[in-house]
């Protein structure tokens, strides 16, 4: 899938498109979780959305699929990790993200959201573990609405270019992200300042 058939596919179905889009992202959708948000960023920016409430489902979409990982690691456990075994390259991701937990604790849950594929597993390794939903709750979601908020807003901005920037952070993480943010905040100063210059 690529972002023209997603925005063909939020068009048809509107913002149960973007939710389900990102929800569906736990089970392997073929598509970037930041590239689904920056065209969420996008489509708001063109008027098919109201800003506010394409944001609101989008961070929904975000939770709700992250949080389908937590109960499932919680009434699967280790059956659905020897299932994730299964996919192309899951060892390498699944060893990260349990250096994640053992090094950061609680905070690999808010870590984990800017390194793709492990955002996935660590709700699975919290939820086989000892880790209350409540506590769960407390550092994901709002490690997600910062999240969400970047790649939203970077959507807004990066138009067209959303299919180029979004798999360049998804291939390199949060130091193309920051690349990528840095570009759109010299974009809008250099841009603001020669209509100040008009």
């Amino acid at each position: 899938m690529n972002v023209e058939t997603l925005l063909q596919f939020i068009s048809e179905y509107g913002y149960a498109a973007l939710f389900f889009a990102l929800w569906l992202g736990i089970v392997g959708l073929p598509i970037p979780d930041e590239v689904i948000v920056m065209t969420g960023g996008a489509a708001s920016s063109t008027g098919l959305f109201h800003p506010g409430l394409a944001f609101l489902v989008t961070y929904l979409g975000v939770i709700s699929g992250l949080s389908l990982g937590f109960f499932v690691g919680r009434f699967l456990g280790a059956t659905a990790i020897d299932r994730l075994k299964r996919k192309k390259n899951f060892e390498k991701y699944l060893k990260i993200a349990e250096n994640l937990i053992r090094k950061y604790g609680n905070f690999a849950l808010s870590l984990s959201y800017f390194l793709p594929v492990v955002r996935h597993i660590v709700p699975y390794l919290v939820g086989i573990g000892s880790m209350t939903f409540r506590r769960y709750a407390l550092y994901s979601y709002t490690a997600g609405f910062v999240w969400t908020a970047v790649f939203f807003v970077l959507g807004r901005f990066a138009g067209a270019s959303i299919q180029t920037a979004g798999a360049l952070i998804y291939r390199y993480g949060v130091l193309a992200g920051v690349a990528v943010a840095a570009a759109v905040v010299v974009f809008v100063v250099l841009r603001n300042r020669k209509k100040g210059a008009l």
